[in-house]
């Protein structure tokens, strides 16, 4: 008996040594998954290459060759971003952008607050609203756009009945003849289509700040301004600001709404940067242009973006 209790003794240290052993090396290839991890990455990195890194390395190449829809082409070194720098038409049109950019930013981050406020609780009624003021954004530009061009026409438009029954205007403005009127039109319908996004994403902030903190607020005292302006609007700085940058960076990329409504006319007075490369590059057929200008608005919405991350953090 003695010799089995001391053979059961003599095992015991070592199943507990192979126990700790596995126990080490299943914790191990749990907090290092290192090969689980690349895998896993692996699809998503060869998206980023196929579909970013590749097209963006080429669009450099093209961008410095005389590159053309169909044909041959040749090497031309920095040619096209000098031509760019001296183009007026280009710069015309950045100008336009950044102006029509000022104009809608900060309307689209109010209206979007204004509307999120009102739909932030779980009253009866919300979710309905929620809906519509988000449906715009839903429906898409484009089809937007073709109504705002049924709706615009003089005459016969509801825009210009409903100004001449208020005795605004006589009924017959030619509102995408006219390059301030055409902004104006197009700035509207744009803060009315996007607002309902920036609505959302700033709901689903304050909907994530606790209760009890906006009941401390009331004890104290506090009026509805006072809440906001103390807690709301500093506990949403981050949505905020990626509010602003998505905003910003689909402002300065505008094409679709300009297409359908204005073609960039009359002339050039409503031509946005990404209309301006469109048609260098695909009406002139001039892609190795078009690839120079689409590098310098990379470059240009990069330091924007940069400086409004830098704004915002030294804020904080």
């Amino acid at each position: 008996m003695s010799a089995v209790a001391d053979r059961a003794t003599a095992t015991r240290p070592a199943r507990g040594r192979r126990a700790a052993a596995g126990s080490s090396s299943r914790g191990n290839s749990l907090t290092h998954p290192t090969r689980t991890g690349l895998l896993l990455v692996l699809p998503a990195l060869a998206f980023v290459v196929v579909f970013v890194l590749v097209p963006l390395v080429f669009a450099v190449y093209m961008s410095m060759t005389n590159w053309p829809l169909i044909g041959s082409y040749e090497f031309t070194g920095l040619r096209n971003y000098v031509g760019v720098a001296q183009d007026p038409v280009f710069w015309k049109s950045v100008g336009y952008t950044l102006l029509y950019t000022a104009i809608v930013t900060l309307p689209i981050l109010v209206v979007g607050y204004a509307l999120a406020v009102v739909v932030r609780s779980n009253r009866r009624g919300s979710t309905f609203f929620r809906t519509v003021f988000f449906l715009p954004y839903v429906i898409g530009l484009t089809t937007l756009s073709f109504l705002v061009v049924l709706e615009a026409q003089p005459s016969s438009g509801a825009v210009n009945i409903v100004l001449e029954r208020l005795g605004i205007t006589d009924g017959t403005t030619a509102w995408l003849a006219d390059g301030p009127l055409a902004t104006g039109l197009i700035c509207v319908m744009i803060i009315w289509a996007v607002s309902g996004l920036t609505m959302v994403l700033l709901m689903g902030g304050m909907q994530g700040i606790p209760r009890e903190v906006y009941e401390s607020a009331e004890m104290d005292g506090a009026s509805w301004w006072q809440r906001e302006r103390s807690i709301t609007a500093p506990m949403l700085r981050r949505t905020i600001a990626m509010s602003l940058v998505i905003s910003v960076i689909g402002s300065l990329l505008a094409f679709t709404q300009f297409y359908v409504l204005t073609r960039g006319g009359p002339g050039t007075d409503t031509q946005t940067v990404v209309m301006y490369i469109y048609q260098r590059g695909f009406v002139q057929l001039q892609l190795g242009a078009a690839s120079a200008l689409s590098i310098v608005l990379v470059l240009v919405i990069g330091l924007v973006t940069a400086a409004q991350f830098r704004l915002l953090r030294e804020k904080e």
